[in-house]
């Protein structure tokens, strides 16, 4: 396949840059992806830029260029589509890294789930639709190296150049089964700033603080430990668990040890306990003797609200296996618990409540205040 398309356009200069934002500005329609390296750094970071025109594939290097604000107004503009396949993890990461707000996008995985496809993945969708190839094995490279082979350049530009014909198919088959309102709805609710708690590193022990087989005591130690494991991952630039696994955690905060050869009973290599070995047993004595760590309290709803959210479930996953897509389709996520927490009433209430939703709630309106247990649901 690589040697009959063209190569891609490298963007890696400001005046490269400003060629290839003349060029995108004057499409309708522009296809976006990102990569980025989150299995290889603590902080992780966009490290390329995909864009497709339908007659050119762009790829963006970030790591070599100042500032990116010049995309700005392309993702802001609602005159511009932008296409994505699995839109919201390129969303927060471009979010995140540059600050940019969006408008007007049409997301290939979403679409595909909206109709009910088993499976979505872009390898997928291509291979079954157009014959097209794509190694996976990419999406765990180190994207932040330099040079980028000839293979990820290729898996890259694969990412984008084929999304033109993909939604164009999408987009028919949404609007034969008549679904286009569903995923447009969802298209424009993913464009707005919601309060998305980013996967950050640091603190990484309050994951642990669910745990029903951990005390107090021992929660502790594995506070300390994560501790000094997040500020070695840190400085050592790679995520925490390329330093250790957590589940070593539990074992030496169940069974601390007290030498170093303890150490190799827990699993440790050879290389981890010369390394790190005086540091991890510092931790374990340090968080034995320090003041107990608090669990985080979950606050529990009560049981009417857990009733009514029970009753919305069964409703969406019965009415999902009528039209053979997953549950959060017929009724997102966001919907659950503001709905049973202050059920409405009256169709008019339901109306204000799912207002980013209104063809979901004239398909389901009445259905969904029956499931609620409303009065005048019938």
């Amino acid at each position: 396949m690589s040697d009959v398309l063209p190569p891609p356009v490298w963007v890696h200069t400001p005046e490269l840059l400003e060629k290839m934002i003349r060029d995108l500005a004057s499409q309708t329609c522009v296809a976006v992806d990102t990569e980025s390296n989150s299995l290889h750094a603590y902080r992780e970071q966009v490290c390329l830029l995909q864009f497709s025109t339908d007659k050119t594939d762009y790829l963006v290097d970030p790591l070599a260029l100042k500032s990116l604000d010049v995309l700005a107004p392309l993702f802001s503009n609602p005159n511009v589509e932008k296409i994505f396949h699995a839109a919201e993890y390129d969303l927060i990461c471009l979010r995140r890294d540059f600050g940019f707000t969006f408008a007007n996008l049409f997301d290939t995985m979403h679409a595909a789930r909206v109709l009910g496809y088993p499976a979505v993945g872009l390898d997928k969708l291509l291979g079954d639709k157009f014959g097209v190839k794509m190694d996976k094995r990419h999406q765990k490279a180190d994207w932040a190296k330099r040079p980028l082979t000839k293979d990820q350049i290729h898996y890259a530009r694969l990412d984008t150049h084929y999304l033109f014909d993909l939604r164009n198919a999408l987009e028919h088959e949404l609007r034969e089964k008549e679904r286009i309102d569903f995923a447009l709805e969802d298209f424009q609710r993913a464009c707005k700033v919601d309060d998305v708690k980013l996967r950050v590193n640091g603190d990484s022990w309050e994951r642990f603080s669910g745990r029903k087989d951990l005390s107090l005591r021992e929660l502790t130690i594995v506070a300390h430990l994560c501790k000094w494991r997040d500020g070695e991952a840190e400085k050592l630039n790679r995520p925490p668990y390329k330093v250790m696994m957590d589940d070593m955690f539990v074992t030496l905060a169940k069974n601390p040890p007290e030498k170093k050869v303890d150490l190799s009973a827990v699993g440790l290599t050879e290389k981890q306990i010369r390394l790190w070995g005086d540091m991890i047993l510092e931790a374990v004595r340090f968080g034995a003797r320090s003041q107990l760590v608090e669990r985080k309290q979950v606050e529990r709803k009560n049981d009417a609200v857990l009733r009514r959210v029970e009753k919305l479930k069964a409703w969406r996953k019965d009415m999902g296996g009528k039209m053979k897509v997953e549950s959060d389709i017929i009724l997102p996520k966001m919907y659950l618990m503001t709905l049973a927490e202050d059920p409405p009433g009256t169709l008019d209430e339901l109306r204000r409540v799912m207002k980013d939703s209104p063809s979901r709630f004239e398909k389901f309106g009445m259905q969904i205040l029956k499931a609620l247990g409303a009065k005048y649901a019938n």
